[in-house]
């Protein structure tokens, strides 16, 4: 840690990233910058946690290939961003509550925090990084546990960029469990609006068309190298994160 009057602090992002694309690198540089000018927090670094072929989602490649596509993107872009393939590697769908745990242990169990400047050992808050669309979907019947839910925002908390055109602030107030947690919950406001999908990437990449500037060159030369996503998508049955 560079100041040891702040709370260290490693941001999770989870998610398909099929591909992952500028919009999965931008909105981590959102949340930094927030956390730099309006919290007490410092970050540690900030990482990409690819779902398991499991979740079943149409137009997923393989697990091998987005966490590699992840990889790629983040090692040639940023000084802060890792990927983590633990998910991406069990034999079953994992839930985001889980998942945040799995970073709990790793790096405040196993490794035992972040070391200070004198030398001592810090605890380490790990909180999701998710955009509106995916906070919206917590008030879907059937999608999210409700312990879940107070899990993930009571325990480790949430940074919430918004999406063009989505109010979440009047969602956090409708949504009784967000709204009993919302001191926990950080709303990013996008200042450069950024409606970059990988459903739209896809699509492209299907009609031959050009993807250059939505995703980092080397991540388009993965692609092309792998042949990956020139088929048409089957409709698949989306596994919920609906808990246990």
């Amino acid at each position: 840690m560079a100041d040891e009057t702040k709370v260290p602090l490693v941001i999770v992002a989870c998610g398909s990233f099929s591909p992952i694309t500028y919009l999965h690198l931008r909105i981590f540089e959102m949340a930094l910058d927030n956390i730099r000018e309006r919290t007490d927090f410092e970050v540690m670094g900030g990482y990409y946690s690819p779902v398991s072929d499991h979740y079943m989602k149409a137009g997923l490649a393989p697990a091998s290939y987005r966490v590699r596509m992840c990889e790629l993107a983040s090692e040639r872009t940023s000084s802060w961003l890792m990927v983590d393939a633990w998910e991406s590697l069990q034999d079953s769908y994992t839930r985001t509550a889980v998942v945040l745990d799995h970073f709990h242990r790793e790096i405040n169990e196993v490794r035992g925090g972040v070391r200070t400047k004198s030398g001592k050992h810090r605890k380490v808050k790990v909180m999701l990084l998710a955009g509106g669309d995916l906070i919206e979907t917590m008030a879907e019947p059937n999608v999210w546990a409700d312990a879940d839910l107070h899990h993930i925002l009571g325990k480790h908390g949430a940074l919430v960029v918004e999406r063009t055109g989505a109010d979440v602030w009047k969602f956090l107030l409708s949504h009784d469990i967000l709204y009993e947690h919302r001191k926990n919950i950080i709303v990013i406001k996008q200042l450069i609006y950024n409606d970059i999908s990988s459903t739209k990437v896809r699509l492209f990449l299907r009609r031959g068309m050009s993807v250059q500037y939505l995703l980092p060159n080397s991540v388009i030369k993965y692609i092309e190298e792998n042949g990956l996503y020139q088929d048409t998508e089957p409709v698949k049955l989306v596994i919920a994160d609906k808990g246990a």
